[in-house]
This record gives structure tokens, C-alpha cells and sequence, in this order.
């Protein structure tokens, strides 16, 4: 071993962390073209109620606490955020993409160790070299790195490169995850006051036929009515009894679903009524291009996925280079432990290893499914942006035809409650039969459910725009989500 130069050793690790900054095999990451039309879909269908004059709404930026008026629903949410096991797992994946990046990043710089060992060996005079047995000890103490690769193609930051927008990707589909959850249970929020709704007005139809059975067997018994008269009421009032005790079950249900969505058993008193009760949520004006859709979490996650798979292509391609590496040591040495600290007995040793791939069909294969790699991501990515588009088409069509629907709903239920009413007259006067009563009562009831369907399609159908145009995310938003984790 060698005096040790204290001066030289740093020199060497110096110039190494300078040279582990070379080149990069990457091919150039240029964002993709949209697939999509640049405006919304046009034609009957699409005509909105909402006011041409109205700003549009950048919905990514519109958090839930504002959209959502319904101060029980906000609760509901705030428990979900904080219960849900989905949404759990969603934030551990971010941290274990967080702590993988951590991982790929030291690889770039050395890894260093200490070490302490002790040697003794005795050899016969006929090995020893000097005609008579040799005793010899060795004691040593040293501080060094073992086989730091130096990226001069750029392998190591390509890998770290794609770890990085792993990590970012992760981070947006957390975000997306918690848009469905915001999503779903506002949808089961509205679809609960709809089926309670709907149970009281099954309640209120059962005794509206009670009574009706009532005034029939009350005339059956002076002679005014055909006994067949009472059976077709009875039909009418063991009909309205199924169908109280569907809702029944349906409402039961409901709450079972809110529960788990929410990961906690929700408060009584949190639970909507009816949904003509529930306040609206906040009208969505839509004037922005679909270009409003490359801020959707899972559209700025499939692109985080593509740009990782373009850092694979330049750590495949990376891998037709040498590899160099480095091995170095410092600290002191001697044949005796009392001397192993003394001045002069400083050692060091010094490693430079290079390697090449002469003939190695893995290394050409690799690149080429790297390559392959990326048009997979990049097909998946435009058909990401795609079925955002059609979501959002979708609810607007809906959107253009739902009140129309809702307001010719209603005139037909005031139109068959009228009939109703006059059928009913008819048939006490006498001018009538009760096959008329009984075809108004089946058709009220029916027209009525069919309204509350249409207004709970009208509400949801605002959710489903919310959600569609990236909203309700805002509540988890983190500084360090949007940047470059510390390794």
C-alpha cells in the first residue's frame, strides 16, 4: 500500500461526481397533440339553459365546499375524505412512489462505508519465502465507496427521471380518486332523498287506496258498486303496499352504500330527507375549450406515465454504453494494533472498472420494448383524453334535455291529477265506472315516481359535470404534489 494523499483521493471523487453528469439517451418529450375537437359538441341536444353572458367556470379550481350547497352533504364528504379506505390506499401509494424515487435517486451518488478488519496468517518455512516460518498480522481501519457507477450516458438520471413522474402520476391519481369519492357520494347523498322521496309518496298513494277501498266497500255494501269494484281496490292498495316496502328495503340499502363510501356509519341527522329538500348545487356555465380537460388529474397522470416511459427509452438505450465504475479507500493500516493510529501509517486504494457489452440480444431487445413501451403509454394517454371528452359530451347532452324533460314530467303529472280527480267524481256520481278511477290512480302514481326520477337524473347530472371537468380534488392539495420530492 501507498502513503496516503489525502488531496489526491478528493480529486478523484470530485472528478467523478462532475463526470456522473454526461449525456442522456432520451429522445425529446414533446406534449402530444389533442385527439379531441377543440370546442364541445354543438346541436339540439347540447343547447343549455344556463346564460350565454355567464363567465365559464374553471371547474379544477372550484372547490366542493363551494359547489355543493347541501351543509350535511359537505359533512358527509369531510368524513369520506378522512374514513375512506380507497382514498387511504391512494395516499400510501403516494408515498411508497415518493420513497421509491428516494431509492432510484442515490444511486447517482456514491454509497459510502466504514469498515474495520484484523489478519493473521502463519506459513512453513518451505512457503514462507525466507527459509523459516512466517508469523505475519495485519490490522486496518478505512472509509471508501464500493462501485459507484458513473452515468456518463445518462442511465442512472433516465431511471431516476421515470421514477420522478411515477411519483408525480401517483400524486394525480390520488387526486382522481378522491374527484369518485366526492363524486359517488353525492351521487348515493341524492339518490338516498330520491328513494325516500319515493317512499313517501308510496306511503301517501297506500292511503289515498285505502281510503278509496274504504268509500268502494262502503258502497258495495249499500249496492251501489259491483263486489268486482272491491277486489280491483283491494289490487290497488296490495300494490301500494309492495311498493312502500321496496322503497323500504331501497332506503335501507342506500345508507348501507353511504356508509361504506364513507368508511364510518353516517350521523342520523346527516341524512337527507326528500329530494325536493336538498339545495341545489352551483350552476356550471361551460364556455372553455376542451383544452379544460388536460387539467383533469387522471388526463396529467397518463401524461407523467408517458414521459416516464420516454426516461426508460434513454436508460434502454444508455445500456449499449460502458458501464464505469469506482472503488475507492482511506484509512491506515499496520502489523501491530498499537501502531494502527501512529502517524504514517495512512493507506488508500483507488478502483476504476469499465465494462462493455460486446454481444448481449437481451440489451437490443430491451430497447426495443422500451420503444414499444412508450407507443403503448401514448395510445393510452390519448384515449385517456378521448373518454374524458365523451364524459363530458355525455353529461352535456343530458345537461341540454333534462329540464325539458322535468318540465314536461310535471305537466303530465298536474294533467293525470286532474283526470284523477275527475275520474273519481265521476265514478261517486255515478256517471262512471271505476275502471276509469283505476286507470287515473295507476297512471298519477306512476307519472309522479317518473318526475322524481327526472329530478334526481337533473341533480346528478350536475355532479357528473363537476366531476367530469376535474373538480373536487382541492381539499388534499399539497405543495410538495406539484413538484420534485427531497430524496
Amino acid at each position: 500500500m501507498k502513503t496516503l494523499k489525502f488531496p489526491l483521493f478528493f480529486c478523484f471523487l470530485s472528478a467523478g461526481l462532475l463526470l456522473g453528469t454526461g449525456c442522456t439517451m432520451e429522445p425529446k418529450y414533446e406534449q402530444p397533440a389533442s385527439p379531441i375537437d377543440a370546442q364541445w359538441p354543438q346541436g339540439p341536444a347540447y343547447q343549455s339553459k344556463v346564460q350565454a353572458d355567464q363567465d365559464a367556470i374553471d371547474v379544477s379550481q372550484l372547490d366542493w365546499q363551494t359547489f355543493f350547497a347541501d351543509e350535511h352533504l359537505r359533512k358527509i364528504i369531510a368524513m369520506t375524505l378522512e374514513n375512506n379506505r380507497d382514498l387511504h390506499i391512494a395516499a400510501l401509494n403516494v408515498q411508497r412512489a415518493r420513497i421509491l424515487y428516494g431509492i432510484q435517486h442515490s444511486d447517482l451518488l456514491p454509497r459510502v462505508f466504514a469498515g474495520a478488519g484484523a489478519s493473521k496468517q502463519s506459513l512453513p518455512a518451505d512457503l514462507s519465502g525466507i527459509g523459516d516460518r512466517n508469523e505475519a498480522s495485519t490490522y486496518q481501519v478505512n472509509l471508501g465507496i464500493a462501485e459507484w457507477e458513473l452515468d456518463f450516458f445518462g442511465r442512472i438520471r433516465s431511471l431516476e427521471k421515470s421514477a420522478l413522474h411515477q411519483f408525480l402520476a401517483s400524486a394525480q391519481t390520488r387526486r382522481s380518486v378522491q374527484i369518485l369519492l366526492v363524486s359517488a357520494v353525492a351521487d348515493s347523498y341524492l339518490t338516498l332523498a330520491a328513494d325516500r322521496e319515493n317512499l313517501g309518496l308510496a306511503q301517501t298513494t297506500l292511503q289515498a287506496q285505502q281510503d278509496t277501498l274504504d268509500l268502494v266497500q262502503r258502497r258495495y255494501e249499500r249496492g251501489l258498486a259491483p263486489e268486482l269494484d272491491v277486489h280491483r281496490a283491494q289490487t290497488q292498495v296490495n300494490t301500494a303496499r309492495v311498493s312502500m316496502v321496496q322503497y323500504t328495503q331501497r332506503v335501507a340499502l342506500d345508507i348501507n352504500a353511504m356508509n361504506l363510501l364513507t368508511g364510518a356509519a353516517v350521523p342520523t341527522e346527516l341524512l337527507p330527507g326528500q329530494l325536493n329538500e336538498v339545495p341545489l348545487t352551483q350552476d356550471i356555465p361551460i364556455g372553455l375549450s376542451s383544452d379544460v380537460l388536460l387539467r383533469r388529474p387522471d388526463v396529467i397522470a397518463a401524461e407523467h406515465q408517458l414521459r416516464a416511459a420516454y426516461a426508460n427509452i434513454g436508460a434502454a438505450r444508455a445500456a449499449f454504453f460502458p458501464r464505469i465504475s469506482l472503488t475507492a479507500a482511506l484509512g491506515t493500516a499496520s502489523a501491530d494494533l498499537s501502531d494502527l493510529f501512529t502517524s504514517g501509517q495512512g493507506a488508500w486504494n483507488f478502483n476504476a472498472q469499465a465494462s462493455l457489452p460486446v454481444f448481449d440480444p437481451r440489451t437490443w431487445k430491451t430497447a426495443k420494448l422500451s420503444e414499444v413501451d412508450q407507443k403503448i403509454v401514448l395510445a393510452q394517454y390519448e384515449q385517456t383524453i378521448q373518454t374524458s371528452f365523451r364524459d363530458v359530451a355525455n353529461v352535456l347532452a343530458v345537461r341540454g334535455t333534462v329540464d325539458d324533460q322535468v318540465n314536461a314530467q310535471q305537466s303530465l303529472v298536474d294533467s293525470v291529477a286532474q283526470t284523477h280527480k275527475l275520474s273519481q267524481a265521476r265514478y261517486l256520481k255515478g256517471v262512471d265506472n271505476y275502471l276509469s278511477v283505476l286507470d287515473a290512480q295507476r297512471s298519477l302514481y306512476t307519472a309522479q315516481q317518473q318526475l322524481v326520477t327526472l329530478r334526481l337524473a337533473k341533480s346528478i347530472n350536475q355532479v357528473q359535470l363537476y366531476a367530469a371537468l376535474g373538480g373536487g380534488w382541492q381539499e388534499l392539495q399539497k405543495p410538495e404534489d406539484d413538484q420534485a420530492p427531497t430524496p
